[in-house]
């Protein structure tokens, strides 16, 4: 049997199309989990205005400032919009777009330096523009997102930036970790206070919900507070736990399969995830997820595979 459609991701909706134009494939199955995709990716975009309106109280209805632009990145050749989210594997998709926008000569994304695409000049972003610019390409280009679950992607910050013994932490541990043991921990030791480099999940917990959120660094500041879901309304709804087939899905939308979208080793199992968890009290636990309430709902997550037992 062959099946002719095209996926457009602008709608997200599965149409007939010209055979130029089209992903042509004789394999019932691949047609078959081709299309079953494609329904996930709409679902994610369906629940995500859903809860937009559910939640409508939780978030803005307009833009404060340019600022608030700065982690959407534009490619205007394929007419992309792409909002970095840090910790859900920013870095290879900053690879990516560098090869998408032609900034990039090599086409193996892994080889382009990270300490490159994390240069702020790196990428034209949606806050350069004006303001007849920024609304034209809300409103005609693709934007897309990649999420990841609220509270692993927490941890895997926590464990980046202020627990693991690297030169790239120390900014972190320096920085932040310093204050935090100076706050909340009783009779730390001299080496703790000038190193900051043994903060515990639960003094950085004690922390962020003692903090004002819009204050977070980027690396732990909700996806709602950095890329606006429901002011942009994203197009497509990529996922950190099917990172590597959306990533796939998205560049053969856009005609781009000849980009190979890097591999990416799982950061943190689910009993790692677990420990670190449980050593968090009720109390904590809800007040963070309070925090992230927008994340999970939009993006449908659960507190049940880590907490085993559901929040809200």
């Amino acid at each position: 049997m062959t099946v002719i459609f095209h996926v457009s991701i602008y709608i997200l909706e599965i149409k007939q199309s010209n055979l130029n134009d089209v992903y042509h494939d004789n394999n019932e199955n691949t047609v078959k989990n081709l299309l079953l995709d494609t329904l996930v990716f709409i679902q994610r975009k369906e629940n995500m205005h859903e809860m937009c309106k559910t939640y409508a109280s939780l978030h803005r209805n307009v833009f404060d400032d340019t600022n608030d632009l700065d982690h959407i990145l534009v490619d205007e050749k394929h007419k992309l919009l792409y909002c970095y989210v840090p910790k859900v594997a920013c870095t290879n998709w900053k690879r990516v777009f560098m090869i998408l926008l032609g900034s990039a000569n090599n086409e193996n994304a892994s080889s382009i330096p990270a300490e490159i695409v994390h240069r702020k000049s790196t990428f034209p972003k949606l806050s350069d523009y004006s303001t007849e610019k920024t609304k034209y390409f809300l409103t005609n280009f693709t934007k897309y997102i990649f999420v990841r679950h609220p509270f692993e992607r927490l941890l895997s910050a926590y464990r980046n930036k202020l627990q693991e013994p690297s030169e790239r932490s120390k900014y972190f541990q320096m920085r932040i970790g310093k204050d935090i043991i100076k706050r909340y921990r009783t009779n730390a030791t001299n080496h703790s206070l000038e190193y900051g480099n043994d903060v515990t999940f639960e003094e950085f917990a004690t922390y962020l919900i003692d903090h004002y959120v819009p204050t977070f660094n980027e690396h732990w500041k909700p996806i709602s507070e950095l890329c606006y879901p429901c002011l942009v309304k994203y197009d497509f709804i990529g996922k950190y736990e099917t990172l590597q087939s959306d990533a796939e899905f998205l560049l053969h939308a856009i005609n781009e399969s000849r980009i190979k979208f890097p591999r990416v080793r799982a950061s943190n199992s689910t009993s790692q995830i677990i420990s670190y968890y449980s050593s968090l009290s009720p109390q904590i636990i809800a007040r963070l997820y309070n925090i992230f309430i927008l994340d999970f709902k939009l993006f449908s997550y659960s507190t049940e595979n880590i907490l085993g037992y559901e929040i809200g």
